[in-house]
């Protein structure tokens, strides 16, 4: 009989980064990965809500006990599937000539990973990111922004603008895009014009508001680069 693993202590955020993997003890083989991959099928098909222990277990036709020996909890769960969708991210084997080049790059990659998985875009705003696939994403957008001129505080916060764009810009589309979201816009433009008294600036400009979700993504970019570079000091 399987048991879980002991666990010392109150429970830390982002643990299971913190603790080497355990081998596989089951035949055909229970693996981390395996679990990783299930979990991620789970949420892609029914949300976060949707995954428990022993919704993962009847997808991989085992008991639930035995995912106990690979990952301690639900949550650890969750960080082992956000980890694998940041490793979606392609990342070139050099950097660019121009930082700018890199971070547009990283942006758009982790705007496509984070749509790609419906539910990954309101996780990553609140799950530590520190597996090995956003560390690995993290170095490379550190190291562009360390060659624009950032360093100490000002780099830390410049990364953290850059990845808090994605992740809310994400996670708004993918709020909006939830259902039918030409009726939403529509009815949201129609709140707006009737409550033009109380918007008169929203109202004016409500036939153009996330109209199209690429290029409203590729302009705040743009002006969120631009600030970089001027405050940097480096094109």
């Amino acid at each position: 009989m399987t048991s879980k693993p002991t666990q010392a202590g109150p429970a830390v955020p982002g643990a299971v980064w913190l603790r080497e993997p355990r081998p596989a003890r089951h035949a055909p083989a229970l693996t981390r990965e395996r679990i990783v991959t299930a979990a991620v099928a789970v949420l892609d098909g029914s949300g976060e809500a949707g995954l428990s222990m022993r919704r993962l277990a009847e997808t991989l036709d085992v008991h639930a006990t035995s995912l106990y020996w690979h990952v301690a909890n639900r949550d650890e769960l969750l960080d082992l599937a956000l980890d694998a969708v940041f490793g979606e991210i392609d990342l070139p084997a050099a950097h660019a000539a121009a930082w700018r080049d890199d971070v547009a790059a990283f942006m758009g990659g982790l705007r496509a990973a984070l749509l790609a998985h419906p539910w990954s875009a309101a996780l990553a705003g609140s799950r530590p990111l520190i597996g090995p696939n956003a560390l690995a994403r993290s170095e490379f957008v550190y190291t562009a922004l360390a060659g624009a001129g950032f360093d100490g505080p000002d780099l830390s916060a410049a990364a953290a603008a850059v990845s808090h764009h994605v992740i809310a810009a994400a996670a708004t589309e993918t709020a909006w895009r939830h259902g039918d979201p030409a009726t939403a816009r529509r009815a949201l433009n129609d709140h707006l014009r009737r409550s033009a008294a109380h918007y008169p600036t929203l109202a004016a400009h409500a036939p153009s508001l996330r109209n199209d979700w690429e290029d409203h993504f590729d302009r705040a970019a743009a002006f969120l680069l631009d600030g970089l570079a001027a405050h940097g000091g480096h094109t």
